[in-house]
């Protein structure tokens, strides 16, 4: 058993969203990921275009459920909204469920695959495709295109993969530095790798985007880009 930063202990190929690490969970992910907490506060100013007074709001494993719990507070005037964090993880789910609290807010603890969403103004996935295995990927986009309203938008941020082997190379060696500017030591850094190993499988851009089209998205927008670092707005 390695350490892969903020005392999260992780297995070779067997990274969780489960157990102690939930509890550490939000700095570690602060640490781990660029412009984290920007990025929030993008797809909430990006929010503003599209959540209406009577719409659903999705976010696709919706983790500590602190992003779904903002969006619930800055759309609380719009008195016929409804908020729903999807979670597969049952750890997180209880974690999110008792640290954000709103009434017009709910967490679910469901498969995203398996699970029938109302139809919706606004769907966000942050960081969280990259998690769905690659054979189940096309129908979950298929199924996010599909359950929203004409003009509704999804925000999908992910890790992803450069067009070339010296891109990635360099892409990757600066993700490096970034951990090692932000505290963690190579072996963490190492174990953390080692840990994602079959978990966390990145597409390209491009396929990103081919595999928006394939659902039906025309209007696709880069709006959010570092290294290999990417949020996507789409517009039905």
């Amino acid at each position: 058993m390695d350490i892969a930063g903020d005392n999260i202990k992780a297995k070779n190929a067997n990274w969780q969203f489960s157990g102690d690490m939930v509890k550490n969970f939000e700095e570690h992910i602060k640490r781990s990921i660029p412009y984290y907490h920007d990025g929030h506060k993008l797809v909430e100013s990006v929010s503003d275009f599209f959540i209406k007074d009577d719409s659903n709001v999705y976010e696709i494993g919706s983790s500590t459920g602190q992003l779904i719990y903002n969006l619930s507070k800055r759309h609380s005037h719009k008195k016929a909204a409804s908020f729903y964090g999807i979670e597969i993880e049952n750890d997180m789910y209880e974690f999110a469920k008792k640290r954000y609290q709103n009434e017009n807010l709910e967490f679910l603890h469901e498969d995203i695959n398996l699970f029938d969403m109302k139809k919706s103004d606004f769907i966000i996935s942050y960081y969280t495709v990259q998690f769905i295995h690659p054979k189940q990927r096309q129908l979950l986009i298929d199924k996010i295109y599909n359950s929203l309203e004409w003009g509704g938008a999804f925000v999908m941020f992910e890790k992803v993969r450069a067009n070339d082997a010296r891109f990635q190379d360099i892409i990757t060696t600066l993700y490096m530095d970034f951990k090692l500017e932000n505290g963690y030591t190579p072996d963490e850094i190492v174990a953390k790798q080692r840990s994602l190993k079959g978990v966390l499988e990145p597409f390209s851009s491009n396929a990103n985007v081919d595999m928006l089209k394939r659902s039906g998205f025309e209007d696709i927008l880069t709006i959010f880009k570092y290294l290999n670092f990417e949020g996507i707005l789409a517009i039905k």
